[in-house]
């Protein structure tokens, strides 16, 4: 094969190994939540130390890239309300789930994300009305109520209570998002932002997590719960810093498609680790909300 060729070849396949690096690197990490909280590790000190190990992560990277973090200064309350809402809130929810919620459920309720920010987008006029995504938003209603309502969806009932809390937390990625694009991110940085938000969530659950004794501290020889604590803050630090680089490279219309690859791999992570079985409810919700996605993603550049 011609070098030309290999080039060629190589910018066909780039940006799907991006989006496929991606998707399965967060659809992993719900099954990851779910090992970190089965062996003992508590929510808080998950997310307290997730958040610190990425935020390290990205203020490193951010370093190497010679990128002044001085001027991050004035703009602090405007990134602790986003670390917020889409960090520490929605991480902590997330982590009290998981103990009790299967890891492919916990990803169909995370594809909720931009299909609320839509229905949020409507009133407050940031989006124009479209059928088509409007149609989309109600399969999203749809899915949920296919897990919430039938008594055989899921195998204890209660289940369904730490599922609408999963689902609270999607509210707080989208308000997040709502946020996001009143005060554009740009003026920071994608990166310096996540940093930001990292590094901010991490302070502000410490006097939590001091005073419920939920730190979380690694153990030597690593054990599984240790592994799996580490691998969500290297996750969190590597697939968003992937995510900026498709968008930059690749446009946000096709970087936007790896939430279809997050949901399909969150459930199939969840068979090959815990042997998970789901219902026919569960399935037709899993189908019902990649139908949802597709009919709100845009499609067009923005």
């Amino acid at each position: 094969m011609k070098n030309s060729q290999v080039r060629q070849l190589s910018k066909i396949l780039m940006p799907w190994t991006f989006l496929l690096s991606m998707g399965m690197a967060w659809g992993l990490s719900f099954s990851l939540a779910k090992i970190a909280v089965e062996n003992g590790a508590k929510p808080l000190g998950v997310a307290q130390f997730q958040m610190m190990l990425a935020g390290i992560a990205l203020l490193l990277i951010t370093l190497m890239r010679r990128k002044s973090i001085r001027d991050m200064a004035s703009r602090l309350g405007f990134i602790f309300v986003v670390a917020m809402l889409g960090a520490a809130i929605p991480s902590v929810l997330f982590y009290f789930s998981a103990r009790h919620v299967p890891a492919g459920v916990l990803s169909i309720t995370v594809a909720l994300i931009p299909i609320i920010t839509y229905g949020f987008s409507l009133p407050l006029k940031l989006e124009s009305f479209s059928a088509s995504r409007f149609v989309g938003l109600i399969f999203g209603m749809i899915a949920i109520c296919l897990i919430a309502l039938p008594e055989e969806s899921l195998p204890d009932r209660m289940t369904v209570l730490w599922v609408l809390i999963a689902c609270f937390s999607s509210v707080c990625y989208a308000v997040e998002n709502i946020i996001l694009s009143f005060k554009s991110a740009v003026i920071i940085g994608p990166i310096r932002l996540a940093m930001g938000m990292n590094l901010i969530a991490a302070i502000a659950l410490f006097p939590f997590t001091l005073i419920t004794n939920s730190f979380f501290v690694p153990s030597f020889p690593p054990a599984a719960v240790d592994y799996a604590v580490i691998g969500l803050g290297v996750i969190s630090a590597v697939a968003y810093t992937m995510f900026v680089m498709s968008v930059a490279r690749f446009g946000s219309v096709f970087s936007s498609q790896v939430g279809y690859l997050v949901t399909l791999t969150g459930v199939f992570w969840g068979i090959l680790i815990f042997d998970e079985s789901h219902s026919i409810w569960i399935w037709s919700s899993l189908a019902t909300i990649i139908c949802g996605l597709a009919l709100v993603t845009p499609r067009k550049q923005t």
